[in-house]
């Protein structure tokens, strides 16, 4: 059934007092929350990259307490097990039965914090939960419910005892994003509140999980012209072909796309995606999902590079038509 612009209406609406709940805690950063609340109700998972201190953690924490569900934080250490993520099998003698005690993941915001830390065997429990939703143990499914929502945070500096994640497990979040330092004003303003240390207590929740997923579903039925989704497709195919990519985007990652450029639009308080939100969209969700060529990579050239210039090469349908 198509949106109708009451509901588009409706939903911006929603979406901006989200963001502005958020804005409590992660002050003058509305572009990267926008980002983050559209990776949740387009069913999918983001990656903050930032250094330091730039409040990757504060943002996460602000997010899962704008959702009135349950939420987790997992700190990933060398030492951190598969089943610390997932649960384990423990066997009760009462019962004389093994039963499943679930981890952390089973919540519908997860903190993954320093994800890069932990051993490529513990990155590995999160594959089939981020993509399907299930923690498989012995044999049997466990469902980890919806919305869910893996937000994991990693830096790009102090690379000792860590473990770049995996093609595959990049693949996997639908957006990666970074915080950034705050401007000059937004800086005093902080400094001035330095002794609140925990600026993500200011959060209340506002929403329920059942709503954010009448948003996901609303969102879902967002008209997308065949002349934009082919836009998307010459961008995505772009990438494969382009002289300094190893790995181009994957069809998983341009189907987020996809899905993210609704979200995008109805957030905006319209019915149909344009060029424009597919523009918009493009480096935060393919940009992370290329392999650069190594001479390339040593000579400079960054998968943002590339995405843009794809973005310059290719002229979106509103263009061709005139």
């Amino acid at each position: 059934m198509p949106v109708t612009q009451e509901q588009a209406t409706w939903f911006a609406d929603a979406f901006q007092k989200l963001v502005a709940n958020v804005d409590k805690a992660i002050v003058g950063k509305d572009h990267v929350i926008k980002l983050v609340l559209t990776a949740l109700i387009s069913d999918g998972h983001v990656l903050l990259e930032d250094y330091p201190g730039t409040g990757k953690t504060v943002l996460a924490k602000s997010l899962a307490n704008t959702l009135d569900g349950t939420t987790s934080r997992i700190q990933f250490t060398p030492d951190l097990l598969p089943s610390d993520v997932t649960g384990v099998q423990i066997y009760d003698q009462g019962k004389g039965r093994f039963q499943f005690h679930p981890g952390p993941i089973f919540a519908s915001i997860v903190l993954a914090d320093e994800i890069n830390r932990a051993s490529p065997k513990t990155q590995s429990a999160l594959l089939e939960v981020m993509e399907e939703g299930v923690v498989t143990i012995d044999g049997e499914g466990h469902s980890v419910g919806a919305p869910f929502l893996v937000i994991a945070t990693q830096n790009p500096v102090e690379q000792a005892g860590t473990y770049k994640l995996p093609e595959a497990q990049l693949d996997r979040f639908l957006i990666k994003t970074s915080l950034g330092y705050p401007d000059a004003k937004t800086a005093v303003g902080l400094l001035m509140d330095s002794s609140n240390r925990a600026r993500a207590s200011l959060v209340t929740p506002i929403i329920k999980p059942e709503s954010i997923l009448a948003m996901a579903a609303l969102a879902s039925e967002v008209h997308v012209d065949e002349s934009v989704m082919q836009y998307l497709a010459d961008i995505v195919d772009a990438t494969r072909k382009h002289r300094d990519v190893v790995l181009g985007v994957s069809m998983r990652g341009a189907m987020a796309l996809a899905r993210a450029v609704k979200t995008w639009a109805i957030a905006k308080g319209r019915s149909y995606v344009t060029p424009d939100d597919v523009r918009e969209l493009a480096i935060p969700v393919l940009a992370h999902r290329l392999v650069i060529d190594p001479e390339s990579d040593f000579a400079g050239v960054t998968a943002e590079d590339v995405v843009s210039r794809i973005l310059v090469d290719i002229e979106p349908p509103a263009y061709r038509a005139a």
